[in-house]
């Protein structure tokens, strides 16, 4: 059996080097300036990026979203590994801290939840730093794999169930389900399920009931598309005058073309 195991992880791992290789020709459309984007995070941001790597095709495809890799900004909270830290997991890394600027010349988005409190937040970024070292979960990488080749004709309604790759071991994660939890440990909604009751063997009443959603179904998309996270644009959040852009005159726009 647990030959059996060895062998499906390495066959996982050789599959992971390969789906996580960068393609060269991916150029970002709107990389932000470093020192403005050190300026406006804030610890618990959640950083959603566009991946460039082959498994990016596969998610994007799934989620039907830009973003197809989430990380949690935990800033100064890992002595010893620099001011500006995300936590993330990843296919050959499992759980682990990178530095901010792995991903300067990605194209990003900024979410953050509002009204958390600064214990809240400092818990959250807490729960990612205590799962460092977590393996990712490799269960369902080959179906992922798979939409690569000749897009099948997966029905939307159908390709989130596709990334609920959840295998049941706690010592595995996937990225967006990792950063879902942590704030789920502070009682936080992303994107809950909202349902009516029926209270006391009255009529159905309005009153709406947050059922927090298992956290394999989120996707890196989710924390955008949350109406309890607000968008961050650094470029607007530290003062942006349109007049003082210094556009080409028309002659130059033209060679330039």
């Amino acid at each position: 059996m647990s030959e059996s195991i060895s062998i499906r992880d390495r066959i996982g791992q050789a599959l992971g080097r390969w789906l996580e290789r960068d393609r060269p020709q991916f150029e970002p459309r709107a990389a932000l300036d470093p020192d403005t984007l050190v300026r406006t995070l804030r610890r618990g941001d959640v950083l959603l990026v566009e991946g460039r790597a082959k498994i990016s095709t596969a998610i994007k495809y799934l989620t039907q979203s830009t973003w197809s890799h989430a990380a949690l900004y935990v800033g100064d909270m890992l002595p010893g590994q620099g001011p500006h830290m995300l936590v993330e997991a990843t296919l050959q890394d499992g759980v682990h801290a990178v530095p901010l600027s792995r991903y300067a010349r990605a194209n990003i988005r900024i979410c953050r939840a509002v009204g958390l409190s600064e214990a809240e937040s400092e818990a959250v970024a807490r729960y990612m730093i205590d799962r460092i070292g977590y393996e990712y979960d490799l269960r369902n990488i080959i179906d992922l794999a798979r939409y690569l080749f000749p897009t099948p004709p997966v029905p939307v309604r159908f390709r989130r169930r596709m990334l609920a790759l959840g295998s049941g071991d706690p010592t595995r994660a996937i990225c967006s389900s990792l950063v879902a939890q942590a704030f789920q440990s502070v009682r936080y909604p992303i994107l809950p399920d909202i349902r009516r009751s029926r209270a006391h063997g009255s009529d159905y009443s309005r009153r709406e009931i947050f059922h927090i959603r298992h956290h394999s179904l989120f996707v890196p998309r989710d924390f955008d598309l949350s109406p309890y996270f607000e968008i961050v644009k650094p470029s607007i959040r530290n003062g942006f005058d349109h007049g003082l852009i210094e556009w080409a005159v028309q002659s130059e726009a033209k060679n330039l073309g």
